[in-house]
């Protein structure tokens, strides 16, 4: 093209957009623009008024100005409803009614942005002109000219366009161009017969961005200055309101010397136009953005939860599975992060606190053995979980290079953020005395034992070839003897001798009904992992499954599912959260029978290092295969469950140094026990929880068949085992052999 050429096409140019120009303030000031608006004919052709004409026919129909449906930050809190535990946000938002945004940040931001706000009707024709001669005739710097009411209708086209995940809508909705200009013109025109000025005001200062990362009045005032809109100040408010020209270079976190001469400019625009004294103006641009400033880091997600990380990231696994928050992971998603929800949780604050120090005070995270120290808790009869603790800072990019940090849940579900679950050992034999009383035995009666069984022998057992050798932890076993024995002195080959009589079927039955399942995604259903080693505990649980079963046990057979989200609203409106269905899953009788006999453990058994001696405990301890340390145990008000152990490849713990201490062979009742005691004690004094000393109370039928005394007698064997197979340890996927001799607490 040559230069002649080159300036025809320039003026060309210039001449359309004037003649456009014109016609828009004609229309403007006369009040004609309207949807469906056609051009006049002397700008019908050319390629620039081609772009322009489609944009002519848009009207608010197309767009949506409701706040609400603006992304939002969403806020997850304890079960006081208080306490934040984490904010969750793609745009850092919080909407708030322009009541609650202080009068002099309503006056910044027009004074800086367009001052004749309450005189034009969306459009300022004398801006329009300062900014066309500005930029067209003088060749000055490009000007924009655009209104308050613009701008809000420039960021609601774009913000439309990002939410609708269509790139080219947000393209042009940001692009350069007369055509989007003048979209925006008539639209806001529009805007404005439908909108009071409050309202449009108010629209703005929700939907404009103050700063990297930070949208909406209401969140810079928290950034900046820890404080709310409503209580900003004059030099806090012009600070903000000067941020909008350009966010990122007058962030005044990342460059406070301009974010200070930018204030000063808008402090000297309201002293012109009236809305602050002189007085009122030296004394704010006298305050340096330095001792201004009250900077506060906004959370963002549970990396941010500190304690409570670990619980944070099991509601996030569980509004991301649940349907009632959108019919796909994705709808689910957006809602959780853009939504503006207000999520309460079943966290409790002193149980989440008492628990994160009992599982660093029993084992520390920079511990030279490695080991991790899990615990969860649970409130009998409701399914609420109190509490998720681990030793362990959450981190969700750990990548394995710093051992004390792990984004891995292992207190839950593969499915909710955990691993394969840990082994229970001995704490799952309880289970064994509920379905061997439910299946009409009673818990003093005398049996055989063994240290081999066949495997045809058990009822429902995946493998009928060759035997089970099992013993129990100190050698040998103890012929005959009682279940009720069996649980003081925590025998296997006791609940080898129950399982040969009542089969393996009855038993996952019943530890379905109290709320068992395996930890492994693909092999939740117990009855999918049949064999003989399971009823001492050769399977794979999470440590929050263990506890909500001892929940069940001190809900006098009340079975709950667990839940961490008690309800879910946005300003007053409440989603549908997960119900925990409770049910009576085992007869109250049974219930406290069990419940005797745990009781029994923590006071003469082997679960004595639980035990509190000012109120009534309920507890058994586990060693599984010199791999984990567990225990489970309940009182009034609270069921829990702890566990140790390497949980990213099981490395035994014969030998091992643990907190400054060796051992030859570690029990549960060494590590679990005395973490369990710190936190039923610690936990029922500080929430006030009364003992409930009546709890327990045995059926005597149930005891002894046909009404015979109960047994007396004392434990006479340590509680310790290394519970299950040898090859199950090296493989928690697959079966133990048959053909090994196991051991368990």
């Amino acid at each position: 093209m040559s230069e002649e050429n080159g300036k025809k096409t320039k003026r060309s140019a210039k001449r359309v957009f004037t003649l456009i120009l014109s016609y828009l303030l004609f229309c403007v000031m006369g009040g004609v623009v309207a949807s469906g608006v056609v051009m006049p004919a002397v700008v019908g052709a050319g390629a620039v008024t081609r772009a322009i004409q489609p944009q002519m026919s848009a009207g608010l129909e197309d767009v949506n100005f409701d706040l609400e449906d603006l992304p939002q930050q969403s806020r997850m809190y304890a079960s006081d409803g208080t306490t934040l535990i984490a904010t969750f946000y793609t745009q850092n938002r919080i909407i708030v009614p322009l009541k609650d945004i202080s009068q002099v940040m309503q006056q910044a931001v027009v004074a800086r942005e367009d001052r004749r706000f309450f005189q034009h009707g969306g459009v300022d024709p004398t801006g329009v002109l300062r900014a066309f001669v500005q930029t067209y005739i003088s060749r000055g710097d490009t000007q924009g000219g655009s209104t308050l009411t613009q701008q809000y209708v420039k960021n609601i086209l774009i913000d439309q366009a990002t939410n609708s995940n269509d790139p080219i809508a947000a393209y042009h909705a940001r692009e350069d161009t007369i055509a989007r200009k003048i979209r925006e013109m008539l639209l806001s025109v529009q805007l404005e017969k439908t909108y009071s000025k409050a309202e449009i005001l108010q629209g703005y200062l929700n939907i404009a961005q103050f700063g990297s990362g930070v949208y909406g009045v209401e969140t810079a005032a928290r950034r900046y200055f820890n404080t709310t809109a409503s209580k900003l100040t004059l030099g806090q408010a012009a600070t903000i309101a000067a941020i909008t020209k350009n966010p990122q270079a007058f962030d005044p976190t990342l460059h406070p010397e301009a974010a200070q001469e930018q204030r000063d400019i808008v402090l000297s625009l309201m002293l012109n136009q009236g809305y602050a004294t002189q007085q009122q103006v030296d004394e704010a641009k006298a305050v340096s953005m330095q001792d201004m400033l009250n900077v506060q880091n906004v959370p963002v997600g549970c990396q941010t939860a500190g304690d409570a990380a670990y619980f944070c990231d099991y509601v996030v696994n569980k509004i991301l599975s649940s349907a009632q928050f959108g019919e796909t992971r994705a709808d689910r998603t957006k809602l959780l992060y853009q939504g503006g929800l207000n999520i309460t949780t079943t966290m409790d604050v002193t149980a989440q606190n008492v628990a994160s120090q009992a599982v660093r005070n029993v084992i520390p995270e920079d511990d030279p053995s490695g080991l991790e120290s899990i615990l969860a808790a649970v409130k009998p009869g409701t399914g609420e979980v109190l509490a998720l603790a681990q030793n362990r800072t959450y981190d969700a990019a750990a990548d394995g290079s710093d051992p004390t940090h792990t984004a891995v849940n292992y207190a839950v579900d593969q499915e909710d953020g955990g691993a394969q679950g840990i082994l229970p050992g001995s704490t799952f034999k309880p289970i064994n005395l509920v379905s061997w009383m439910q299946n009409g035995h009673y818990a003093n009666e005398m049996l055989p034992t063994s240290t081999s069984y066949a495997n045809n022998s058990f009822p429902c057992n995946s493998t009928t070839a060759g035997v089970w050798r099992v013993q129990n932890a100190t050698g040998g076993t103890v012929s005959p003897e009682s279940p009720f024995q069996g649980i003081l002195r925590s025998h296997n080959t006791t609940q080898a001798s129950m399982a040969q009589r009542i089969g393996l079927c009855a038993i996952a039955d019943t530890a379905t009904s109290l709320g068992y399942h395996n930890a492994i995604t693909s092999q939740s259903d117990i009855h999918d992992t049949l064999f003989a080693p399971m009823v001492i505990g050769s399977l794979n649980v999470a440590p929050l499954t263990m506890a909500n079963v001892y929940a069940t046990i001190a809900a006098n057979g009340v079975k709950c599912d667990p839940i961490a989200i008690s309800k879910v609203e946005k300003d007053g409106k409440e989603y549908e959260v997960p119900s925990a269905n409770c049910a009576q899953a085992i007869p109250s009788n049974v219930a406290q029978t069990t419940a005797y006999v745990l009781n029994q453990s923590a006071t003469r058994g082997l679960a004595t290092s639980i035990n509190l001696p000012n109120r009534k405990v309920y507890a058994k301890t586990g060693t599984a295969e010199d791999y984990f340390l567990s225990g489970a145990a309940f009182t009034n008000g609270v069921s829990v469950f702890g566990v140790a152990g390497n949980m990213e490849s099981q490395i035994p713990l014969t030998g091992r140094t643990i907190k400054g201490v060796t051992r030859r062979q570690w029990y549960g009742e060494h590590i679990a026990g005395p973490m369990l005691r710190q936190f039923l004690n610690d936990y029922t004094s500080q929430a006030n929880i009364p003992d409930d000393p009546n709890y327990g109370q045995a059926d005597n039928t149930l005891m002894n068949g046909n009404g015979r005394s109960s047994s007396t007698s004392r434990s006479e064997n340590r509680d310790s085992s290394s519970n299950q197979s040898n090859s199950n340890a090296q493989n928690q996927n697959s079966p133990a052999r048959n053909d090994d001799e196991d051991e368990d607490e």
